[in-house]
């Protein structure tokens, strides 16, 4: 299996080059930008399985960057920042972020986060291809789309992830620090409305009502859960 592909963008010098190292050691295919214009002209050459993105750019916000770049493909992005605030948090995870880093970070804790986002682009087993199927709604785990009512709903790479596994577990209540173990792939240190963010972003999609939703259901007090709008539950196809 080919080296997973990642593009740095940050206009610090000193830490695009520390990460482009020390990435290119972890045997990754690396690429780096100094600044928006160039990581869009190289993202399209390069297409990137992982984009480590800086929010402080001087030609535009890491936030639009990841949303641009997002609407173009399904690539994974991994946000940096000199803020620790939760507020700047929630707001890159809400744009589609996958993930967060606080400048200084380790280039320990870097690795591991790579590597967490990157495993889930796992084949997935016979078992995790079957489609599921509730009434208009259609989840294809192999293609990685959805769609409603026949039209295709565009998802982030997480609340992809985060909506086919709580469809695969149809009635099951889920906390919030299951699911980031579950869908994140590793212990998350941090706010745990990370969670609330991604759920309210795949209402926004796939609910008629996102004031009552039918398909992903709060229970008070505990988590989350998959409804199936029928009581017969999901029907899985090859």
């Amino acid at each position: 299996m080919a080296s997973a592909k990642i593009l740095v963008v940050d206009d610090d010098p000193a830490i695009r080059t520390l990460i482009h190292r020390f990435l290119s050691k972890q045997n990754y295919q690396l690429e780096s930008a100094e600044d928006g214009k160039s990581a869009l002209a190289m993202f399209e050459q390069f297409n990137p399985d992982l984009v480590v993105l800086d929010v402080n750019l001087p030609d535009t916000t890491g936030y639009s960057l990841c949303q641009e770049m997002q609407s173009r493909t399904g690539v994974f992005v991994l946000m940096l920042t000199a803020r620790g605030d939760e507020a700047d948090k929630i707001r890159g995870f809400s744009q589609g972020a996958d993930d967060y880093l606080t400048k200084p970070f380790s280039l320990g804790e870097l690795e591991v986060r790579v590597g967490a986002i990157l495993k889930r682009q796992r084949p997935v087993t016979t078992a995790e291809q079957q489609c599921l199927t509730f009434d208009g709604l259609m989840i294809d785990p192999v293609r990685r789309e959805v769609t409603l009512n026949g039209d295709q709903i565009l998802l982030t790479a997480l609340e992809f992830d985060l909506l086919h596994f709580l469809a695969s577990h149809p009635g099951r209540v889920w906390r919030r620090a299951e699911l980031i173990q579950k869908v994140w792939d590793y212990e998350y240190v941090g706010d745990q409305r990370v969670v609330d963010v991604h759920i309210g972003q795949i209402r926004k999609k796939i609910e008629i009502d996102t004031a009552q939703p039918a398909l992903i259901q709060t229970v008070r007090g505990v988590g989350y859960k998959f409804e199936a709008p029928d009581q017969s539950g999901a029907e899985a196809t090859p």
